[in-house]
């Protein structure tokens, strides 16, 4: 399968800071690959790079086989960017804004309505269509910018951290958008921080921090990279909750988490369960819960970076 974005030892600096320190990046045509990472990563800036809105500092990138640089206005031509922030015109109605996009592009009005209605439906967006952006719920408008992206037909879509600050409804909704997209050929580079939405659309995941890529590999190859499991165990008596954090950190060998009564712990020996067990029944402690499951994503970053995807600083620098 070709490579729709193929990117080597992609360097940029901002004064003394080194945003991206030689990022490697292969996305094969009609897949999502995730980018995940911290804020402060370099997420961001390797987007901005691959559109052709910052040229870096050293390293080479193609996009649909054109170079970012010396053929910046072919890769122009291919992709489409959705940021974290609608970019749309709150003033204009869903129509107008869309319309008004497909006129920047070219398109004859004819066409640019005819390109915007479609899309308006497509985007389940029909009723709103002639009510001003600023009346849209934050799902609406984030499906109203994803549209305004689609108006010039893009190969290549760059989703830019979609879901920030949406409810979970209306991450769902964008989920089974882009799973759309993707299904119609469109090649997906999502950058995000929420581990759980790379887990339910990513093909392919990078994991880069500090501005080096860590880590890659599908979402299952990275779960089992890490060769970790999470202990989970919840007390039928919230008294017995000490007795609980106590017994899973020694099987453990580390600090657990308390979530809501749930004591929590990444381990490398299935054997922990049994012995848990044991240990719990010894100490007269009657459970609730008690798991052994796989690692999330979130714990497989945790594992490779020593911290969780939201820790870091913003990439203000970027």
């Amino acid at each position: 399968m070709t490579h729709a974005i193929w990117a080597e030892g992609l360097v940029k600096r901002f004064g003394d800071t080194t945003a991206l320190a030689g990022v490697d990046l292969a996305v094969r045509t009609g897949t999502v690959l995730g980018l995940l990472g911290p804020n402060g990563a370099g997420k961001t800036t390797t987007v901005r790079v691959l559109a052709t809105l910052l040229r870096p500092d050293a390293g080479h990138a193609k996009v649909g086989g054109c170079d970012v640089v010396r053929e910046a206005h072919k890769v122009r031509q291919l992709i489409g960017l959705t940021g974290q922030y609608a970019s749309v015109d709150e003033t204009l109605t869903g129509v107008e804004n869309l319309l008004l996009l497909g006129r920047l592009l070219g398109l004859s009005r004819a066409d640019a309505k005819r390109r915007a209605r479609q899309l308006l439906a497509e985007f389940r967006l029909e009723d709103a269509a002639d009510r001003p952006a600023k009346t849209y719920s934050g799902g609406m408008r984030r499906r109203l910018d994803l549209a305004a992206s689609l108006v010039g037909r893009p190969q290549l879509l760059y989703l830019d951290e979609p879901t920030t600050g949406l409810d979970p409804r209306s991450r769902n909704e964008v989920w089974d958008l882009v799973r759309g997209l993707v299904a119609g050929g469109v090649t997906v580079l999502l950058t995000t921080q929420y581990m759980d939405e790379a887990d339910q659309l990513a093909d392919e995941i990078v994991v880069v921090d500090h501005g080096r890529v860590i880590a890659t590999g599908t979402p299952d190859e990275l779960k089992v990279k890490t060769g970790t499991q999470t202990l989970a165990v919840r007390p039928a008596d919230p008294a017995d909750l000490p007795t609980v954090v106590s017994v899973v950190g020694e099987l453990a060998r580390t600090t657990p988490e308390v979530s809501n009564n749930l004591v929590s712990a990444p381990v490398s020996d299935g054997a922990v369960l049994p012995a848990a067990v044991r240990r719990l029944d010894e100490a007269d402690v009657v459970i609730a819960e008690l798991a052994l499951r796989s690692s999330s994503l979130d714990e497989v970053f945790l594992a490779l970076t020593g911290h969780r995807a939201e820790d870091d600083s913003q990439e203000g620098n970027e």
